[in-house]
């Protein structure tokens, strides 16, 4: 399996994104021929090597505005600011450019997909029908030339798993087609809604809306590199050069490593010493139903020699807030920690035996290929020993037999 990683340590924007999966090795002239006939002349594409903070990198630019309608305003790309000129084109202009490109049907289809999701995400800033946005800084060819071509160089990856850091979004304020705007601005933050960020030292905005629109279109989790096998390392360059700081966002790709499953994961803790206990039950329900993965409690003791809960919830990154807001709502506790960290999990199946008391579930955990764990649904087993009259022990040694024949036949 090949796995993508973003490294957003010093945040993202559409050409970096491209410029690090260039760097990466996708061919420049695959990009410029999935363009097609985009409205350019493929020779306003190119790339340049770069030095970021000493990090060689690759820089992605795309000359000039387009069709002659645009507007001035300031556009940024990593951290700087720069007056271009930018079209504001609506949803339905913007799908019949990528039609006219020569990406897949496929690639077609997500790049549409990622407009739509900022027509919405503006839409909703502006109080404006999706289809009746016009997109300024993302309506942009430039951004345009960016989107289509990160969906064409992911494409050319084939990453079947994409993972990615939490995101730099910097500090301070920019200057926008709408004013002055705190960063993140506003789109870019409705984008990374659920995603982990953080502020970096740069007072700058770090994240744009094409960069945070690729990033959480594309990758399904978000912490720690994952485990794997590094074939491939790519660096894209942002606009600014800063002193302290390698203005890159770095793509890692490689294989999966075959011996492990793993994923990130959040572990949520509260403590609670002042609760009825008979809310414990109903908290670890609502907590399960919502997504977690694993709720228990554990005896501690507490501030004043209290005896008290330990409340613990593993489960999804992408889970941790709505999980932090049942834990407030739903408990006495005043406070919720939490930590990311990545797990790993033997491959499961489950396969069915038939034993002379019926037919019983049997769970079996496998890692590269061996069966490590194999043990019978002891739902299955109660509900068995139930209609029979047995002992449970007696269907488990049972199923286990029936189990083992079938190992054996």
């Amino acid at each position: 399996m090949t796995v993508l990683y973003f490294d957003c340590f010093s945040g993202a924007s559409g050409d970096m994104i491209v410029g690090a999966l260039l760097d990466a090795g996708v061919p420049l002239d695959e990009i410029r021929s999935a363009l097609g006939s985009l409205s350019i002349d493929p020779e306003v594409i190119w790339s340049e090597q770069v030095h970021r903070a000493g990090i060689l990198a690759t820089k992605f630019q795309v000359r000039g505005e387009d069709l002659g309608h645009g507007h001035a305003h300031h556009a940024h790309s990593g951290g700087v600011a720069t007056e271009v000129r930018h079209a504001h084109r609506t949803l339905p202009e913007i799908y019949a450019l990528i039609d006219r490109s020569r990406l897949s049907a496929a690639g077609k289809d997500r790049a549409k997909t990622l407009f739509a999701r900022l027509a919405d995400v503006e839409g909703a800033l502006h109080g404006t029908p999706p289809d009746k946005v016009h997109l300024h800084e993302v309506g942009a060819l430039d951004s345009i030339v960016d989107i289509v071509s990160a969906v064409h160089a992911m494409e050319l990856v084939g990453a079947q798993r994409i993972v990615s850091s939490p995101l730099n979004v910097g500090s301070g304020t920019i200057r926008a087609a709408h004013g002055l705007l705190p960063v993140p601005a506003p789109a870019t933050a409705r984008l990374l809604e659920g995603v982990p960020v953080y502020a970096g030292t740069q007072r700058a905005e770090m994240v744009t809306p094409t960069g945070a629109l690729i990033v959480t279109g594309y990758a399904a989790e978000f912490g720690g590199v994952p485990p794997m096998k590094i074939a491939k390392i790519g660096y894209g360059a942002g606009a600014r050069n800063f002193d302290d700081t390698a203005n890159v966002l770095r793509v890692l790709i490689g294989e999966a490593d075959d011996v492990t499953t793993s994923h990130a994961v959040v572990v949520l803790e509260a403590e609670i010493d002042d609760m009825n206990p008979q809310i414990f039950g109903v908290v670890m329900e609502k907590l399960l139903a919502a997504g977690a993965l694993d709720v228990y409690y554990t005896p501690i003791q507490m501030k004043k020699n209290r005896p008290g809960t330990l409340l613990t919830v593993i489960a999804p990154p992408t889970s941790r807030e709505a999980l932090t807001s049942i834990v407030f709502r739903e408990t006495t506790t005043i406070g919720v920690r939490y930590r990311e960290m990545t797990r790993e999990c033997l491959d499961r199946e489950t396969q069915v035996v038939k034993t002379p008391f019926g037919d019983v579930r049997f769970k079996i955990a496998r890692r590269n290929g061996e069966i490590l764990n194999a043990s019978p649904e002891f739902d299955d087993c109660a509900r068995r020993a139930e209609a029979s009259g047995k002992s449970v022990k007696e269907i488990q040694a049972a199923a286990v037999k029936a189990w083992l024949d079938t190992r054996q036949s």
